[in-house]
């Protein structure tokens, strides 16, 4: 009875520190680092935002939008693409991309 106590125990705080980390993730990658480098473009539309790294490095980044919509921190190889969701239909544009701390992207959200 003591180990499965000590196991729910542990698969509890395990849950609690993982809700915890998928609650306050979202807020602190929008807090975001500099300018992406030049070599990283953008492609915008209504409906999505294609991001191309043409760098050399791999990049981690995400789309500023003029409302603030919130945006992923997406890890991009060089050479690569990611799609990230458009402007809109009510005239919500992309500013740029910026810079972004990997750590604070969740599982599934890259």
């Amino acid at each position: 009875m003591t180990r499965i106590s000590r196991s729910l125990a542990l698969a509890a705080a395990t849950a609690a520190g993982l809700s915890m980390t998928l609650t306050t993730a979202p807020s602190a990658v929008a807090v975001t680092g500099s300018p992406a480098p030049e070599c990283v473009e953008y492609f915008q539309s209504w409906r999505y935002t294609d991001v191309h790294n043409g760098c050399g490095d791999t990049v981690s980044v995400t789309v500023a939008y003029t409302d603030g919509q919130w945006a992923p921190c997406r890890v991009i190889e060089p050479g690569d693409w990611a799609t990230f969701s458009g402007y809109g239909t009510s005239g919500n544009y992309v500013t740029g991309l910026r810079t972004c701390d990997p750590a604070l992207v969740t599982a599934g959200g890259a």
